[in-house]
């Protein structure tokens, strides 16, 4: 078994790696600068996509992308995911660790979706204490996600932002900004996006996603099966100009294009990005 230290991720684009894609990257290596992916698809013992990802880790960067602690379950952690978890990235040390700020499990029932918590003092106190025992568990911080939602809790009494912002605050976490689903969850809610930009700690931003979007009727869903909007990357583009250039995912997670069409998302991130190292400097 390979070991491996930790890359340093640059502040330029990067790709969602899918199993899909195996045999294209491994033939030509697409000029990306990292790559990410779900660490359950490897949860495994041996097999062929763990020996695929040695193969890619030893030529990219990797981010770990995680959907499955659920940081805003009253569920215990799950302890037999972590420690898997423990041992992927002790092997193949990735760069970022990732979660998601929401919930998918009930009195032990896993649910396959991503869902909002209500943004609550009690809310704040339980992921705290959960990312407090996963960072300790992991020796390392981790990023957390801001989700999509199609509904409000009744009882939230923080503002999405300022909840995240305070999550960063007391357990020193990271975060991992989610654009398309800020701009989705604006759209939906009829919120002002800047609004949930202007309270995020800049120096906590330690990696961007960007995906496409589905219209449903009135909804926009964040499917992540459609090239990036323009909208989205408008507000890509200002994000920025305000934050500072920082790593870049292009998410596609169904109806999955071409590799070079991905690619060709990755080079006009890039684009942006190298407009903002000219401003900065």
């Amino acid at each position: 078994m390979a070991l491996h230290c930790p890359t340093p991720i640059p502040a330029r684009a990067g790709i969602g790696l899918r199993s899909h894609y195996f045999r294209e990257i491994m033939e030509a290596p697409p000029p990306v600068a990292w790559m990410e992916t779900h660490p359950e698809n490897y949860f495994g013992e041996g097999g062929t996509a763990l020996r695929m990802l040695e193969r890619i880790r030893a030529g990219y960067p990797l981010s770990f992308h995680g959907v499955g602690l659920s940081l805003g379950s009253t569920d215990p952690i799950d302890s037999t995911h972590l420690r898997k978890l423990k041992v992927l990235c002790d092997r193949f040390q990735p760069t970022f660790i990732s979660e998601h700020l929401s919930w998918s499990s009930v009195d032990g029932h896993f649910l396959n979706d991503l869902l909002p918590l209500p943004y609550t003092e009690e809310s704040l106190d339980l992921v705290c204490d959960k990312i407090d025992a996963i960072q300790t568990d992991l020796q390392r911080p981790m990023l957390i996600e801001n989700v999509t939602r199609y509904l409000t809790w009744p009882d939230s009494t923080i503002p999405e932002g300022e909840f995240m912002a305070e999550v960063v605050r007391r357990s020193g976490c990271k975060i991992l900004l989610d654009l398309n689903n800020i701009y989705v969850n604006a759209v939906n809610f009829h919120l002002d996006p800047v609004t949930f930009l202007d309270v995020i700690p800049p120096d906590a931003v330690q990696e961007i996603h960007l995906a496409g979007f589905d219209c449903v009727g009135r909804w926009l869903v964040d499917t992540h099966g459609q090239a990036v909007y323009p909208e989205v990357w408008s507000l890509y583009q200002w994000t920025l100009y305000h934050l500072g250039p920082r790593p870049t995912l292009i998410e596609w997670d169904t109806n999955l294009p071409p590799l070079a069409e991905l690619v060709e998302q990755a080079t006009q991130a890039n684009a942006l990005l190298g407009a903002c190292h000219d401003t900065v400097a």
